[in-house]
């Protein structure tokens, strides 16, 4: 091991910063962060750092560096453009046994400072040794996203409680296991909620008790269109945190693989032609099961779990039998599609609405608004509508949309393969039929949809009838 980890309190310490640049100022912010007394030495600052200096906040030693600076300091950061002084501060700092980092120059350097994944009183520190900086930006990054934000919270809770915890929990295994439960429970839960006080008086009663019974939950997990990088922070945490997994049909092997590897998976889609309400019923009854033996439950869903998702009823399922759960968004695939598909759901020139539409209903249920839908100047998303094609432009036209109104099918969106078919309204169903144009496809249909041949990114592109084909 090259170097030794240490965390320093700086708090009230004196440590200086020479130069004044923008790379000074970045030294000179975190280590106010961490509430040391800076002092700056430079000719003159920039101007954040002058405002710092302004606001009494560091103390500016005017002049080009001189020795004298390093009296009374505990550490030395050289954030200077000239390799002569920063190799002079650091000859200065070894004489006098203070550490010291040349900013960029490993060689220079007797400290490190390290890329930081900041959840405090929580902090993860990263360091290539000074030798690849970058892998150790792109690691903190990947962090980044496996941490939630309330664990810095769930930190100072558990510090505020610590000797009360020793007291209630003397035995180690004890208290292990009350950590565990602190961490993985409704206690974190609660704060991930916004919901401190009840945070609070959840770990009051559970010191009262004399274990603590694991308690299972249902995340309810919006997995996007089938892109794995366009799942959120959140949905990502929720899966490497989960016992079981319940997946829609539609969520790609991409997403899945994402998920903690122990993790049982359980896939709960519906399928063409069986009883839908048996199987939403099934669903719910596996999340409650679950959830009861102590599991932490994610119900994986595509796209987004409230946008034609069911995911209410689940909800109302779960807060029915007193099961705790939380919701993760997910972007819908209107949003995903369009994007990948190049084309903007509302355009100043074109479109100033959007309208969200699900095409998966039978034909004698039928109870869409057409004469709203026909109207110009807004785009519509339909879902599930690719076995409907001939029966959505036939009314589209019959209550007043244009038949050259453009559409574009997007199927797989987001995928890679993905592809984009457009055309006139009236040629819809023939088109479809022509490119055999299968689900899971977005129809959107308006003037928008005239910018995909255009503004196209991703994926594959057809327009109109292919050559040779019956109109």
């Amino acid at each position: 091991m090259k170097l030794f980890p240490i965390f320093t309190d700086l708090a009230q310490r004196r440590v200086l910063v020479v130069g004044g640049g923008e790379v000074a100022a970045r030294k000179a912010a975190a280590l106010l962060e961490a509430q040391a007394d800076v002092v700056v030495g430079a000719p003159a600052l920039d101007p954040d750092l002058a405002r710092l200096a302004a606001d009494g906040r560091i103390t500016h030693l005017a002049g080009t560096y001189d020795s004298h600076w390093l009296e009374q300091v505990w550490l030395v950061v050289a954030a200077t453009d000239d390799r002569a002084v920063n190799q002079q501060v650091h000859d200065d700092a070894v004489a006098r046994r203070l550490f010291c980092n040349v900013v960029d120059d490993a060689a220079l350097s007797t400290f490190q400072v390290p890329s930081i994944v900041d959840r405090s009183p929580l902090i993860v520190a990263i360091s290539s040794s000074g030798v690849a900086p970058v892998l150790a930006r792109r690691l903190r990054e990947r962090l980044e996203s496996l941490f939630d934000h309330t664990l810095g919270p769930l930190a100072a809770l558990a510090e505020r409680h610590r000797a009360r915890i020793r007291r209630q929990r003397p035995d180690l295994g004890q208290r292990r296991r009350f950590y565990d439960w602190l961490l993985d429970g409704p206690v974190a839960q609660a704060l991930r909620q916004q919901q401190p006080a009840q945070a609070e008086q959840l770990l009051h009663e559970a010191l009262e008790q004399p274990q603590e019974a694991r308690q299972g939950s249902v995340v309810l997990v919006g997995a996007g269109p089938g892109d794995p990088g366009l799942l959120t922070l959140k949905a990502l945490r929720a899966l490497n945190e989960a016992d079981v997994i319940l997946h829609d049909r539609l969520v790609s092997d991409a997403v899945l693989s994402l998920s903690r590897r122990d993790a049982e998976r359980i896939t709960v889609g519906k399928q063409l032609g069986e009883d839908h309400q048996a199987t939403q019923s099934r669903i719910h009854r596996l999340m409650v099961e679950h959830a009861r033996a102590g599991r932490r439950v994610v119900r994986l869903k595509g796209g987004d779990a409230f946008i034609f998702g069911r995911g209410g009823e689940e909800l109302e399922y779960l807060r029915e039998h007193d099961v705790p759960f939380e919701v993760v968004p997910g972007i819908t695939a209107a949003l995903a599609c369009a994007a990948h598909a190049g084309i903007p759901l509302t355009h100043r020139d074109h479109a100033q609405s959007v309208r969200l539409i699900t095409a998966h209903c039978r034909a004698d249920e039928d109870s869409l608004d057409w004469d709203g839908l026909a109207r110009p100047a807004q785009t519509l998303a339909f879902y599930m509508g690719v076995g409907q094609l001939d029966t959505l432009s036939s009314r589209l036209i019959a209550h007043g949309r244009a038949p050259d109104t453009p559409f574009a099918l997007i199927e797989n969106g987001s995928r890679p393969e993905q592809r984009v078919v457009a055309g006139r309204l009236a040629d819809l169903a023939a088109v479809a039929a022509a490119h055999a144009v299968r689900s899971p496809a977005l129809l959107v249909v308006g003037e928008v949809a005239g910018l995909a041949g255009k503004l196209r990114w991703f994926g594959s592109y057809a327009e109109g009838l292919p050559s040779g084909a019956p109109a």
